[in-house]
């Protein structure tokens, strides 16, 4: 969707046909059909009032659109009640007649002359008033003050939104436009967009959270740097999961996936970094602590990857069954797809290939990134690394 904006409302009328024009020439592939919601040939009926003629027999213009809108349109007079609700009883002349011009020209106007003492008399409206026919503009919508025109279209089936969009942007800026009027894509592009900084914003503070806990918990640096790693690799996971089988992103849902994705990776590397401190403080050395750990969590990890991914395997591909029926006639009613799966599959598959990704990186990536930080901090700190002093009662310890 282009909006086109403008003051003037001559320039935002030809700046926008001739952009409707300029890409329809293009023939971009993957646009089903550029529509303008401007419409400047709308037939028109126009009743013309002769005031003069109108004022000599005290008749206002506002009896006359009082009148006309309560034959074409109604008025409601009363209302009608009954034990359940009340209906509203509108006033207005047959359909017949409302399409009639000249039975609405016959309409009978109501007055008070006060020049016959307060009579009440009718005439009717083609006594002072003249029909004309002619074309006008539907409507003119109006954004933050200002005119505005929209083109849009949809996208043809096998065409990537963001490749069309990103193709009509690139041919829009070589479009001479004049110095008061604004061009910019909207619709589904701006939704995306303002969704995506919503979604950096918020996986920003989760991050932020995430560390301080962990910063907290250690009471150290490099750690929580391990432990973090593993979500940014887990993403790296997604995107080639994504790639592998070529289904499509979706900003939001794979945006949720990958925020619920990363306090699931970053619980398997704290269970990780904290058996391996608990080990180290009981007088294991270091690289005996690390593969003790690896092999003792590597079983309560990787059923909580399996049962994690088999029950988001359903949802990833739309697995429906109808419970009523099966529990009345003992039929389920199995079928794959519906509406659904657009909407939860790209969660699903997101925390499924990041969940397998991001396993074989608890167990491999940080049992070495927490030997390498290690070392490093020896060498830099030129002193052995002891054992760390444990502060849990050796009862727990020893469970």
């Amino acid at each position: 969707k282009v909006e086109i904006a403008a003051e003037n409302f001559e320039k935002l009328v030809s700046t926008s046909s001739r952009l409707k024009k300029y890409l329809d020439s293009l023939q971009i592939p993957g646009v089903e059909e550029l529509k303008s919601d401007f419409q400047s040939d709308k037939p028109e009926i126009r009743i013309n009032i002769d005031r003069e003629k109108a004022n000599r027999e005290g008749i206002s213009t506002t009896d006359i659109g009082r009148a006309l809108g309560t034959a074409v349109f109604g008025a409601e007079v009363s209302r009608f009640r009954d034990e359940n609700d009340d209906y509203p009883i509108e006033l207005r002349i047959l359909k017949s007649q409302r399409n009639d011009v000249n039975a609405l020209l016959g309409l009978p106007i109501t007055y008070r002359d006060m020049s016959m003492g307060g009579q009440v008399r009718q005439v009717p409206l083609s006594s002072f008033a003249t029909v004309e026919y002619s074309n006008s503009y539907a409507g003119i919508k109006r954004i933050n003050q200002k005119r505005v025109v929209s083109i849009s279209s949809n996208v043809l089936g096998g065409f990537n939104e963001n490749e069309v969009v990103d193709k009509i942007k690139s041919k829009i800026t070589s479009f001479s436009v004049p110095d008061d009027v604004t061009i910019k894509m909207t619709g589904a592009q701006e939704d995306q967009a303002e969704t995506s900084s919503f979604l950096v914003v918020a996986f920003g503070l989760a991050f932020a959270m995430i560390t301080m806990i962990l910063v907290l918990q250690f009471n150290s640096i490099s750690k929580p740097m391990i432990i973090l790693s593993e979500i940014l690799f887990s993403i790296i996971g997604v995107l080639i999961g994504f790639s592998l089988f070529k289904l499509e992103i979706s900003i939001v849902m794979t945006g949720i996936g990958i925020m619920a994705l990363a306090g699931l990776v970053v619980r398997n590397g704290i269970l990780l970094v904290e058996f391996t401190d608990l080990l180290r403080s009981q007088g294991l050395p270091l690289k005996e602590a690390i593969t003790e750990a690896a092999k003792t969590r590597m079983t309560p990890v990787m059923l909580t990857t399996t049962a994690a991914t088999i029950g988001l395997i359903p949802l990833g591909v739309g697995l429906n069954i109808d419970f009523v029926t099966l529990f009345t006639e003992l039929n389920p009613h199995i079928y794959f797809g519906g509406d659904n799966v657009a909407f939860w599959s790209p969660l699903a598959w997101t925390m499924i290939f990041g969940l397998i990704f991001g396993t074989f990186l608890t167990l491999v990536l940080v049992p070495v990134m927490y030997l390498l930080f290690t070392k490093l901090r020896e060498r830099v700190f030129k002193k052995k690394v002891e054992p760390i002093e444990s502060e849990v009662p050796s009862s727990v310890a020893l469970g």
